[in-house]
């Protein structure tokens, strides 16, 4: 999958955790892009089983679309954290550089990488 189509995802997942309803403006919205490239992203999900919408209605994700969403939230979070919390850099720039290593860093790094982050917070708890 793209990085692409997993932004569109991530942010489907996280517009779903704070209304009852995703639409198409919402997407949009949260990502910067134009409704009709939300529109064409949701056509390419839908018929890759990770998204349903029906035409201009709700987005929904499926269980294939809701785990690919939750991996690369978890990445974002994941690394947005260490790189506050461990080494000091500003939020705004942390959750930039998050959003451009999230999609490439590969399972062995993130397994580590959270696994090291939560030995630091219990240390420190």
């Amino acid at each position: 999958m793209q990085k692409s189509g997993e932004d569109y995802l991530e942010a489907v997942l996280a517009l779903s955790e704070q209304h009852e309803k995703v639409r198409t403006t919402d997407v949009a919205l949260r990502l910067g892009v134009s409704k009709p490239s939300v529109n064409r992203a949701m056509k390419v999900l839908s018929s890759d089983g990770y998204v349903k919408q029906e035409t201009y209605g709700d987005i929904h994700l499926t269980e294939k679309g809701r785990l690919k969403a939750s991996q690369v939230y978890f990445r974002h979070k994941t690394l947005t954290s260490f790189f506050q919390e461990v080494l000091g850099v500003d939020p705004v720039i942390a959750e930039q550089d998050a959003c451009l290593i999230e999609h490439d860093v590969s399972s062995e790094t993130m397994e580590k990488l959270a696994s090291y982050l939560r030995s630091v917070k219990k240390e420190f708890s």
